[in-house]
């Protein structure tokens, strides 16, 4: 039985993430602050961005993950409205931390267990290629994400274990919702964006993620799920 391990995985993508891996039949594993609504999914209470998370995750991945056909998706983030002149410090290393150096932490203690078939899927944004005012420590970090998940793609060749990176467009999640001060008239100026006129879904996310994790053949790649943004 596959098992996925997923961070963030109790609301938005990563819940729907959670679910339609359990509904193939998938041992689900959330690590995450908060757990996820459904005692189907086993959850382990943890901060990522805190400066135990790397002793607390090695004593966690040793007791819980045997080794196996694993997909890891990266998908806790925090998204704060920054700007380049105005982040502290303190704040940037914050963010970091809970979007790379999470990653980094647990590629490290979860890819030696990879059996072959196994899967890195990362949750990018469509601001991993671009940028917008007011996010700068997002768009930052999640153009970063590009570079570990291609760099993850060449460290491996050989263990057929593949990688991609998945950049969803504006999806509707109580993270953008918060970032926009939950203003209906931003949220639709925002879905008019998109080609179809409306936010993506965070269920069309989670199948884009199950497509990846069970494809190979998209190793090393970006794989844009944003209902086609218009560019203006």
């Amino acid at each position: 039985m596959k098992t996925l391990l997923i961070t963030g995985a109790s609301k938005g993508i990563g819940y729907q993430i959670a679910q339609q891996f359990l509904a193939a039949g998938a041992r689900v594993i959330n690590l995450s602050r908060s757990a996820a609504p459904n005692s189907q999914i086993e959850n382990h209470a943890i901060d990522l961005a805190q400066p135990t998370a790397e002793l607390a995750l090695q004593k966690l991945i040793a007791d819980i993950l045997p080794e196996g056909e694993i997909c890891l998706v990266h998908n806790a983030a925090k998204l704060v409205n920054d700007t380049v002149d105005d982040t502290t410090t303190n704040s940037f290393r914050e963010i970091i931390n809970i979007n790379l150096v999470a990653p980094h932490m647990l590629n490290q203690l979860v890819v030696p267990l990879m059996a072959p078939g196994s899967s890195i899927i990362y949750i990018g944004s469509t601001l991993s290629e671009k940028a917008v005012p007011g996010t700068y420590s997002y768009v930052v970090t999640k153009h970063a994400i590009v570079g570990m998940m291609r760099t993850t793609c060449q460290d491996l060749v050989g263990r057929e274990i593949h990688t991609c990176c998945i950049c969803p467009g504006f999806t509707d999640t109580e993270m953008l919702r918060e970032h926009v001060g939950k203003d209906p008239e931003v949220l639709q100026s925002i879905a008019a964006t998109a080609s179809f006129g409306r936010l993506v879904q965070p269920s069309e996310i989670a199948s884009t993620v199950s497509f990846a994790a069970n494809n190979p053949v998209i190793n090393g790649t970006i794989l844009h799920a944003n209902l086609g943004q218009i560019e203006s």
